[in-house]
C-alpha cells in the first residue's frame, strides 16, 4: 500500500482495526482515507493513537479471523 506496511482487519464488534507503518505524509492520507471509507459504508468515529514505528511488518495485509 503506496510505502506503508502493517494490516487491517474486520473485528467482531463490527469495527475495523488498521495497524500501519510508513511516512508521517503518507499515513495521514491513510487516515483521510479511512475517515471518509469506502461507498456505501458509515464511518462513525476514527481513533487514532501514535506510536514509534517498530518495523516489525513487511507488506500491508488484510488479515482474516485473527482477533
Amino acid at each position: 500500500m503506496r510505502g506503508i506496511t502493517g494490516y487491517v482487519r474486520n473485528m467482531p464488534t463490527g469495527e475495523v482495526e488498521v495497524v500501519a507503518e510508513g511516512d508521517r505524509a503518507l499515513l495521514e492520507e491513510l487516515l483521510a482515507e479511512l475517515r471518509r471509507g469506502p461507498s456505501g459504508a458509515r464511518v462513525r468515529n476514527v481513533l487514532v493513537s501514535w506510536e514509534q514505528p517498530r518495523g516489525e511488518f513487511g507488506e500491508f495485509a488484510v488479515r482474516h479471523g485473527m482477533w
